[in-house]
């Protein structure tokens, strides 16, 4: 017969940990998984290596334990790379901690104020095109420390000088083994689903940079290696002057996109990982809130900025996660690995880095579901297109708002669906019928179409199907009416609302 405290422990461990065990096991494939994904993205962010596993430490153990998306990751992520490299050449280290802290205040401020839904109503074409984009600069940035060589800071200019860096590298000894490297490094990540089960029980990333470590430390190839500051020397809160840096216009631009970017990936990845489990769904609003208590400890430590993290969500669910404690000891497990093995980082090659962020990137780019797009829906198609375009030649802020506002305008075109209809019977007035909605968006086609018409001869222009008449259409059409009536010597009608029949050279308006 078991002993009392036997008995206690077990109906401890059963009524207030039932999941243990499976939430374990997830834990440490999510930290496996994590763990290159963090130095990656911190490196290819232009910041020291150790601030991408605050960031994820941050993500596990504080946002892990607060309320909104049960299984979803938080952590440094690749979306953010290209936004947060800008902002550290033009801003420097210390304003990014002030970006980082005013975006979690702002997540927090919008969560309370329960807008955290609202983001769902962001256009999925200009989201995708927004990811594509990252993707497009990702590739191209990530590619030169692939070549041992330094990336310009523009996207365009990534992109048009990456046929001059190929070729020197090429020709170069050191830029050649590197560029050999990250290849591998692509190739395995490429191939490890195909690999033996036993095999894939290690995580892709984590196989891929072991075994490009392995080789540089057998084979002495002349690769760079991540810098290695220590935890405690990497973490430097912003001091007040960055505070007082921090009020330029340029600034609170690059606030206002991390907000955005952030808080709608974090959203649309909540809802991608609630398709993949049937636990408890995301409370939107909360979990804006997490991830705006997140990204204020995380400007408070002077680290990356965070959002939730589709690769290592799906991870987490795919190992078995039952309830948040995964994420949280997936924290702790980085937060163990920083304190107590910081100096095995310095091992690890830099193109190996850039092939695992290469093969992120390439996987934000959504080259099959551009191609079905395009067959069916090809507006939604342009918006992509032109969003992904707009972030490589430009930037990621104006990129979006290029998005967006192309998004407005495509909704607003065919939102004015209009028709127009005329019948001429030879004798008589000739009518015209409008029907739909009359904005200034159509109101080339309209004012064509009357224009067109025999200026001798009367018309009578139908506005009853109309349901809606903005105040462009109504102005134009009063202005064409009284040119219409002064052509054939009738008197000049003022234009009624719409569901009226106005005749232009009867002297009456009879009402439908």
């Amino acid at each position: 017969m078991p002993n009392p405290s036997t008995r206690m422990s077990r109906l401890f461990r059963t009524s207030r940990f039932p999941h243990l065990r499976q939430d374990f096991a997830a834990s440490l494939v999510v930290f496996l998984v994590a763990l290159p994904l963090c130095v990656g993205v911190a490196v290819a962010s232009g910041v020291p290596a150790e601030l991408g596993l605050v960031t994820g430490i941050v993500g596990g153990v504080v946002t892990g334990l607060l309320r909104g998306s049960s299984l979803q990751v938080s952590g440094p992520a690749a979306g953010l790379t290209v936004l947060v490299f800008e902002a550290v050449q033009e801003f420097g280290l210390p304003v990014l901690g002030v970006i980082v802290l005013a975006t979690g205040v702002l997540q927090i401020l919008m969560g309370a104020l329960r807008l955290g839904r609202y983001f769902r109503a962001i256009s999925v074409s200009v989201v995708e095109g927004m990811l594509a984009g990252i993707g497009l600069v990702l590739i191209a940035g990530q590619l030169y420390p692939a070549m041992a060589a330094k990336a310009p800071r523009s996207g365009l200019d990534k992109v048009t000088g990456l046929p001059r860096g190929l070729l020197d590298a090429l020709g170069d000894g050191t830029g050649l083994a590197s560029l050999t490297l990250c290849a591998g490094t692509v190739a395995v990540l490429m191939l490890w689903k195909h690999a033996p089960a036993k095999l894939r029980t290690v995580p892709g990333p984590l196989a891929a940079v072991g075994l490009a470590t392995l080789v540089v430390a057998t084979s002495d190839l002349p690769v760079a290696t991540v810098e290695v500051r220590g935890l405690l020397d990497a973490v430097q809160p912003p001091p007040l002057s960055a505070f007082t840096e921090s009020a330029g216009p340029g600034v609170l631009g690059t606030i206002a996109a991390f907000t955005l970017i952030a808080s709608a990936e974090s959203l649309f990845s909540a809802a991608a990982v609630d398709r993949l489990h049937s636990g408890p769904r995301t409370e939107y609003d909360r979990e804006l809130v997490a991830q705006g208590v997140g990204n204020t400890v995380c400007g408070l430590l002077g680290a990356l900025p965070m959002t939730a993290v589709i690769v290592r969500s799906a991870a987490n669910v795919q190992a078995g996660a039952r309830t948040k404690a995964s994420r949280v000891l997936h924290g702790l497990w980085l937060l163990l690995f920083a304190a107590l093995l910081p100096d095995a980082l310095g091992y690890i090659p830099l193109p190996a880095l850039a092939g695992i962020l290469i093969h992120s990137g390439a996987k934000l780019v959504p080259v099959r579901a551009l191609a079905v797009l395009w067959r069916e829906h090809r507006g939604e198609a342009l918006v992509l297109t032109v969003t992904a375009v707009s972030i490589v030649a430009v930037s990621m802020f104006e990129g979006v708002l290029i998005g967006l506002a192309l998004a407005v305008v495509k909704t607003a075109w065919e939102a004015s669906h209009l028709r127009l209809e005329i019948i001429d019977k030879g004798a008589g007035p000739i009518e015209v019928y409008l029907s739909g909605n009359a904005t200034f968006l159509r109101l080339p086609k309209i004012l064509d179409s009357l224009e067109s018409l025999p200026r001798d001869r009367p018309v009578r222009l139908d506005l009853s199907g109309l349901h809606h008449l903005d105040h462009a259409c109504r102005t134009a059409l009063q202005n064409w009416a009284d040119r219409h009536e002064l052509d054939t010597s009738g008197p000049a009608w003022p234009l009624p609302r719409a569901g009226t029949i106005v005749t232009t050279t009867d002297k009456k308006q009879t009402s439908r």
